[in-house]
């Protein structure tokens, strides 16, 4: 799958982009992504079908592009993975929820559905989804993870795999309701009471007992 150059460059920023990629998520959240052509995006954000293949390639440079941006705005912010000393309970509450408010907005569903939904016909959108979401948090938390087990916070592990397990703990259950559609959506007391039980038990496997933190 060729990418486009702006997959390649996240600097890049232009208004222009912004509305293509706006114009684009709308038509596959309403329509579906099987159903929406690259003309009707070009009309949808009002710029010719030159201009929009000079930004994109095609319709899966662009679905790509308009995951990757939202984990880069909700998922990978560096302040989230501090290298100073740390509450190590309580900076992991703070990325719990960040993660879990992302995934309980109503766009990420919809777009986790149109996956769903269009998975057999175009299974490249499961792997998009997938190198832009979780293996992007994953390749970023797990060198974070390996610097806490080198300053003796957490037990001897394989960075990747209890960075995974974070992942899944977080997610949990009321992802998979979300994805589904199962209403009504968590509050806020819930989602915090989920992630909360989440990180004690992710603690409670990878923190060293000498480290003094112990999980609730």
């Amino acid at each position: 799958m060729r990418s486009d150059k702006e997959t390649q460059n996240p600097s890049t920023t232009s208004p222009k982009r912004r509305q293509i990629l706006q114009a684009a998520e709308d038509l596959f959240l309403a329509q579906g992504y099987g159903a929406v052509s690259m003309e009707a995006i070009a009309r949808r954000a009002d710029v010719s079908k030159a201009t929009l293949y000079a930004y994109f390639t095609g319709k899966d440079a662009l679905f790509s592009c308009i995951v990757a941006d939202k984990g880069r705005e909700n998922l990978l912010d560096e302040s989230l993975f501090p290298e100073e000393e740390i509450d190590l309970r309580a900076t992991l509450l703070t990325i719990g929820l960040r993660l879990m408010r992302f995934l309980q907005r109503s766009r990420t569903l919809a777009l986790q559905r149109v996956v769903i939904a269009e998975r057999a016909r175009f299974p490249e959108l499961g792997r998009i989804v997938y190198r832009n979401g979780p293996a992007r948090f994953v390749a970023r938390m797990a060198p974070w993870v390996a610097l806490l087990g080198q300053r003796g916070l957490l037990r001897p592990c394989a960075p990747e795999v209890a960075t995974q397990h974070f992942l899944a703990l977080v997610r949990g259950d009321l992802f998979l309701r979300g994805a589904l559609g199962m209403t009504p959506a968590p509050t806020e007391a819930e989602i915090a009471a989920s992630v909360e039980a989440a990180v004690d038990a992710w603690l409670r496997a990878y923190q060293a007992p000498e480290s003094g933190t112990a999980a609730s």
